[in-house]
């Protein structure tokens, strides 16, 4: 189907090609990619993020005593 403007064809309607995602976001992410505008990270790293620990496990121990204590 044809999507017209003042007698000249602006766009075209057609079914999804097969391989298309059916969720919008991943079909969006995967025409960025295809155009350019996105690189994809070569060797993705499905590993957590490294943490920096926010107290030592005493400091923590002792302020959960703490509180039950309080209680």
């Amino acid at each position: 189907m044809l999507v017209t403007d003042r007698d000249r064809v602006v766009a075209e309607l057609a079914p999804p090609h097969a391989g298309r995602s059916e969720v919008p976001s991943d079909a969006l992410l995967a025409d960025a990619v295809r155009k350019g505008w996105l690189t994809p990270p070569l060797a993705p790293d499905t590993s957590a993020p490294p943490r920096a620990p926010i107290m030592s496990l005493a400091e923590l121990l002792d302020g959960l005593r703490g509180d039950r204590d309080a209680r």
